[in-house]
């Protein structure tokens, strides 16, 4: 089982980095950098085991409140055409966040348990 999570930390450290890549077209792209960079950093800090629980559990309450605040005030998808642009940005923005928070949950989780 240990095995299984280091693959899935490298995984999505790859997906978070790949993430972050993507955000140069944004026109906040610095702060989704910036997030995107951070969560790949602590999935890859979690594969390898240099990253405290304490980290993973108090970035992902702060991606999930993030989700929160950046849900947008009427969701209306995810792609472009098929609501107001600004809501459906809003919405890619706040579920990213989502993915983010539970991950990085899911990492505490892992770690803090299998310790105990």
């Amino acid at each position: 089982m240990k095995i299984l999570f280091k693959a899935i930390g490298f995984i999505f450290a790859l997906l978070f980095f790949v993430a972050a890549g993507l955000q140069f077209n944004d026109p906040d792209s610095l702060i989704w950098i910036i997030i995107w960079a951070l969560a790949g950093m602590l999935a890859l800090g979690f594969a390898v085991d240099k990253v405290p629980s304490a980290l993973l559990w108090i970035t992902g309450v702060v991606a999930l409140g993030g989700f929160l605040y950046c849900y947008p005030e009427q969701f209306e998808g995810f792609e472009i055409g098929e609501g107001n642009i600004k809501n459906v940005e809003e919405g890619r923005e706040a579920f990213g966040l989502l993915i983010i928070a539970l991950i990085l949950l899911l990492f505490a989780a892992r770690k803090q348990f299998s310790k105990s």
